[in-house]
Order: C-alpha cells, then sequence, then structure tokens
C-alpha cells in the first residue's frame, strides 16, 4: 500500500511518518558502532525513511558525526534525501543553582548560534531542515529564544525552528513571535501527557508533534528489557519506572498488549507506533534503535491501519495512568516544562 507522507511544520518538508531518533547512534542504550548505524541508515533509504532526528549532546556530538560520515560517504544522494532536525541547549559546561554538575541549560543566543554552526560542520550540510532548542533555560523569556532562532532562519543556517519538552502556554508565547514547526515530546501509550494540551496546541498552530520514546523505552516491544540489562543503562537505572518492582508490575501489564500484537501478526513495537500514528496525522514518532531488524517493525507501522474495534482493545488494555512510577527521576525533570 501507499504511505501517506507527514509534513515537519506547517510548510515543511514531506516526510515519512516515521523517523529515527538518532540517539541510537550512540552508546546511550547500549554499545553501537560506525558500520551498524551506516547499515540503518542504508536501510531507511531504501524504505523511504527520511527524517533523521538528532541532537548535539548526543554522545556528545557523536550522532551527528555518524550522519556526517554517512553523508559524506554517499553523497548528493543522501543529502538530498533525508530531512535533518538537531537540537541544543544543554551546556555541559554550565553549572547552574540547582542543576547537577556538567548539567547546565544555556539558552544564550550566541551559543546557540555557536552549537548550530558546530552541528552543521559535524554533519557535513550548510543547513539542517528544523532546529529545535533542547531544553529551556527558565531565566530567558522564550519569546527572546524564540527571537534568537529567527534570526537563524534569516541567515540560511536552519529553514525551521521547533522546540523540546515544553508546554503549550509556551509554544502559544513562541509562536506569537515567529513559525515553531515543531514541538518533541516523549509521547507513547506509556506517557500520554501530551494529550493534556500539547497534541491540541501543535495541531492548531500547525506544528509538527515529534513523539520521542514512542515504545516507551522498550516496555512496548515483544521482549521489554530485564532488570539485569537495565543496571548497565544509567538513564534506565533511575528511571521510576524501570526500578524494582514498577519494572515487574508494567512488564506485566504490558503482556495483553504484547499478546494482541501477536494475535494481530506484528510486533509489539509495530502496534505501539502503529496507535501514535493513528492519534492525528501531526504526529511523526520518532523511535531509535541500533538493529536493522527491529527499525523493519517499527517503520512498518506507517503502512498500518488500526480499526475502531482495535483501538478500542487497545484503550482496554492500556488505558491512560497505567504505566506505574513517574516518567522520570527529579534529577531527569531538570528543564522539562510540567504543565499537567
Amino acid at each position: 500500500m501507499s504511505i501517506q507522507m507527514r509534513r515537519l511544520g506547517l510548510n515543511g518538508a514531506d516526510i515519512f511518518p516515521v523517523g529515527i531518533g538518532a540517539m541510537s547512534f550512540t552508546n546511550f542504550y547500549g554499545q553501537t558502532n560506525k558500520e551498524a548505524s551506516f547499515a540503518l541508515l542504508r536501510m531507511a533509504m531504501d524504505k523511504g525513511v527520511n527524517h533523521l532526528d538528532t541532537a548535539d549532546i548526543y554522545g556528545m556530538g557523536q550522532s551527528e558525526s555518524v550522519i556526517g560520515a554517512f553523508i559524506a560517504d554517499q553523497g548528493a544522494p543522501a543529502r538530498q534525501f533525508f530531512r535533518i532536525a538537531t537540537k541544543a541547549g544543554i551546556d555541559r559546561a554550565v553549572d547552574r543553582v540547582g542543576a547537577e554538575k556538567g548539567s547546565g541549560y544555556n539558552n544564550d543566543p550566541a551559543y546557540l548560534r555557536a552549537s548550530l554552526l558546530a552541528s552543521l560542520d559535524r554533519l557535513g550540510v550548510e543547513q539542517v531542515d528544523l532546529f529545535y532548542v533542547h531544553r529551556r533555560q527558565s531565566d530567558i523569556p522564550i519569546e527572546e529564544v524564540t527571537g534568537a532562532l529567527a534570526e537563524l532562519v534569516k541567515e540560511g543556517l536552519t529553514a525551521s525552528i521547533g522546540f523540546s519538552e515544553i508546554a503549550p502556554t509556551s509554544l502559544r508565547r513562541a509562536e506569537a513571535v515567529h513559525p515553531i514547526a515543531a514541538v518533541q515530546s516523549e509521547y507513547s501509550l506509556q506517557t500520554r501527557g501530551a494529550e493534556l494540551g500539547l497534541v491540541s496546541a501543535t495541531r492548531d498552530i500547525g506544528a509538527a508533534m515529534v513523539a520521542f520514546s514512542p515504545v516507551g523505552r522498550g516496555l512496548l516491544t515483544d521482549h521489554p528489557h530485564s532488570p539485569e540489562r537495565i543496571v548497565e543503562m544509567p538513564f534506565l537505572a533511575i528511571n521510576p519506572r524501570f526500578m524494582g518492582d514498577n519494572l515487574a508490575r508494567n512488564i506485566t501489564a504490558t503482556e495483553p498488549f504484547r499478546q494482541l500484537a501477536k494475535d494481530l501478526g506484528v510486533a509489539t513495537s509495530t502496534l505501539a507506533v502503529a496507535w501514535l500514528l493513528s492519534r492525528d496525522d501531526h504526529v511523526i514518532p520518532i523511535p531509535g534503535t541500533r538493529s536493522v531488524d527491529h527499525f523493519g517493525e517499527l517503520i512498518a507501522a506507517a503502512g498500518m491501519t488500526l480499526s475502531d474495534d482495535i483501538l478500542a482493545r487497545i484503550d482496554q488494555i492500556l488505558p491512560a495512568g497505567w504505566c506505574h512510577g513517574d516518567r522520570y527521576a527529579e534529577s531527569q525533570w531538570k528543564a522539562v516544562e510540567r504543565f499537567c
């Protein structure tokens, strides 16, 4: 069947409905290498998956460098094919009041511009399609930050701008200064806070709702992470949903969902991403993976249509609020705007 493309903002590029969360090109969730990342990028080109979503902080530039190396290796066809988004605003060199050492946030215009220039250099391109502020620096009004981002558009360094993990109210303030092409936020069957205002706000202004962690950091897959595996993953090791009894409860809670996927003849991750795609045509999931086999399961969701009966069944199995534990530890909430 033909795939209906989605759009990266009101006047943005047409993109495959499922993008690639390029944190997987680093060792964040486990060891990987350039060869594995190249294999996934080649498969993306073969399958028409043209949206890459990265950040300067992913592997301290490693993700962007891998993408840049692939583009250099493949030449013009790869550069013309991919629609690249990157982010900046997390400054490991900054220590702010109340922040842990090395976890500061910097939305200063000069810093954002320098960060984008460094990203362009690693990527080997003259312009990205989308440049987000990764995390807000609370003592700089969002109107000022948006104005600085608008200057980067005028310079031709980015085609459009966006924000990550902001509140609907902040989005509307930013939109009043300059069109916002996308907002990135965690959104999945496991994390549905975005439905309390952010999904509708992005729809109202014509922005893409870019959903990261669409398979619940592995919980909404055929093989959720074991406690032994999680110990080796620093981010998940302190995340409440993956600690102690919460992990066991969450794996048990998702078993019926895995069974439903099996009954439908698809992978659990395929069904999870298909559910997200069904929410609205401006929602763009960006799963990350180091496996070409798993990548195939994830992008298969773009060709799957869920009936009303299946959607109702999913809502019975995993109703809003089913997940045990907060989505972040307190240290992980820093600079994320809570609005619910």
